[in-house]
């Protein structure tokens, strides 16, 4: 995931702080001077854009740079939702059937890697065998990820030229691809079959250049887009949490 420096990213999200979607509140508590921001479950939608798109969280992932669990991480005092429970939240506010693959959910769909060790590559590759229609893939480490930033995505999939089996978001000054925030088309399938077979990982590479279709963002807009692997991205995001929540 694209990653500005942090002074960046602190400024965007106090420039963007009254666009927040319905899942973030900023209030204040009794006893504490100001407030804190407060990530609530998105709220469901009638007539949701994603009708015919399986949302899919990839949640497989060791969390070895992290030292432990990703998933299961809460972002302030453990009363907002953890992380898989709020990709899962995203997802159903736009996707009318969201699963889970690389580990177990309760409330949804779970199905565990085809093929064990082959990362997110092999993760869609699943996600797009066990469903009928196309999917979208999200992360589980995107603690700001957003229901409109989907629907964006949505949106652009809904024109992207014949051919295109994958429409996905890239950083408009780096070209970087933010591939796990990404809609792949039925038709892909083989492509990440082969990826994964070969072992060749590199997620954005698995579909042909030729055949992906892109919704760039600029710098402001990044971040929903960052992702938690080490621990000082998660003592990052906490600071970004505590600077949006003054």
């Amino acid at each position: 995931m694209f990653k500005p420096p942090l002074c960046e990213l602190l400024s965007a999200s106090k420039r963007r702080l009254e666009l927040t979607p319905a899942y973030v509140k900023l209030y204040s508590s009794p006893g504490k001077a100001g407030g804190f921001l407060r990530l609530l479950m998105p709220e469901q939608k009638q007539g949701l854009c994603g009708a015919d798109i399986t949302g899919v969280v990839l949640a497989g992932g060791l969390s070895s740079r992290l030292g432990h669990d990703k998933a299961k991480v809460r972002l302030m005092h453990g009363e907002e939702p953890d992380f898989l429970a709020r990709a899962v939240a995203v997802l159903s506010s736009c996707c009318a059937r969201v699963i889970v693959v690389g580990r177990t959910h309760p409330d949804h769909a779970s199905y565990p890697d085809a093929v064990p060790g082959r990362g997110p590559v092999g993760g869609i590759a699943t996600a797009l065998a066990v469903s009928a229609s196309a999917c979208l893939a999200l992360s589980c480490d995107l603690p700001f990820m957003e229901q409109r930033v989907l629907e964006r995505l949505i949106a652009c999939r809904a024109v992207r030229p014949h051919g295109a089996l994958a429409t996905s978001y890239r950083q408009q000054d780096t070209g970087h691809v933010e591939a796990l925030v990404a809609i792949y088309e039925k038709e892909a399938l083989p492509y990440f079959q082969a990826c994964a077979d070969a072992g060749r990982l590199k997620i954005c590479l698995a579909v042909p250049r030729e055949r992906q279709h892109f919704l760039d963002y600029t710098t402001d807009e990044s971040l929903p887009f960052f992702n938690i692997n080490y621990p000082a991205d998660l003592l990052a995001a906490r600071k970004i949490m505590q600077m949006m929540g003054r």
